[in-house]
């Protein structure tokens, strides 16, 4: 399996920007389709974002389009997550996510490899 590692995450005020990052090690990145879910306390984890080996299928939840985006560089094994205009309904903790193969979804069952999370907290 793929390891996983997020970063980027913090304590940003409602309408700001924050940028999250995956560092993936361990196999072959672009073997990989790689997704972002969120989990808020009391919540079941929720879908953000996905993205084949190319970029050129990508996926968002509906709560977060037009707001966020995801990309990936497949030379640095990274996968990342930019986050404009952000509310206090998007605190959570954000994981990455990564599934071998050209598309597996978005439902979380479908995702084999999973970071430990980086905490984004949006204050009002």
């Amino acid at each position: 399996q793929v390891q996983l590692v997020e970063s980027g995450g913090g304590l940003v005020q409602a309408g700001g920007s924050l940028r999250l990052s995956c560092a993936a090690s361990g196999r072959t990145f672009s073997n990989y389709v790689m997704g972002w879910f969120r989990q808020a306390p009391g919540k079941e984890r929720e879908f953000v974002a996905v993205i084949n080996w190319s970029g050129s299928s990508i996926s968002y939840g509906d709560s977060v389009k037009g707001r966020f985006t995801i990309s990936r560089d497949n030379a640095k094994n990274t996968v990342y997550l930019q986050m404009n205009s952000l509310k206090p309904e998007d605190t959570a903790v954000y994981y990455c996510a990564a599934s071998p193969g050209l598309w597996v979804g978005t439902m979380t069952t479908n995702f084999r490899s999973w970071g430990q999370g980086t905490q984004v907290t949006v204050s009002s």
